[in-house]
């Protein structure tokens, strides 16, 4: 039988960030699921959201870790561009901000963390 112990005393702050960062786009892409649940739209940010979580579980369990971190980058990279299609936004429309923005400003920071995590941790 396989346990789960939980590895916080390895986390750094930088992990904190990444955990509050992934909890955050997360949350915001499960509730746009639970709007939009009658749709494949709504489907695919419950899934998003889940992954978001499911990559926190990995890291506070201290589950593969780097692979954790190199799979999220494009995970969390890729939802940039299809915010931008999926919501046909101008340049213009940048100029107020949404929960959209404030999502995709915490996904940047996320792919941040993710990136220096993993090149820290390639390094040792």
């Amino acid at each position: 039988m396989v346990t789960l112990e939980l590895r916080l005393e390895t986390l750094t702050r930088l992990h904190w960030l990444g955990i509050v960062c992934a909890a955050i786009t997360g949350l915001i892409h499960l509730g746009l699921g639970v709007s939009f649940i009658d749709s494949p739209l709504g489907w695919s940010f419950l899934a998003a959201g889940a992954g978001f979580f499911a990559g926190i579980l990995l890291v506070i369990f201290d589950i593969r870790r780097r692979l954790v971190y190199l799979l999220g980058i494009p995970f969390t990279a890729v939802q940039i561009p299809l915010w931008w299609i999926i919501n046909d936004l101008q340049p213009a429309d940048l100029l107020e901000p949404t929960i959209g923005e404030f999502d995709k400003t915490v996904q940047v920071v996320l792919i941040v963390v993710l990136i220096v995590l993993y090149v820290r941790e390639s390094k040792s």
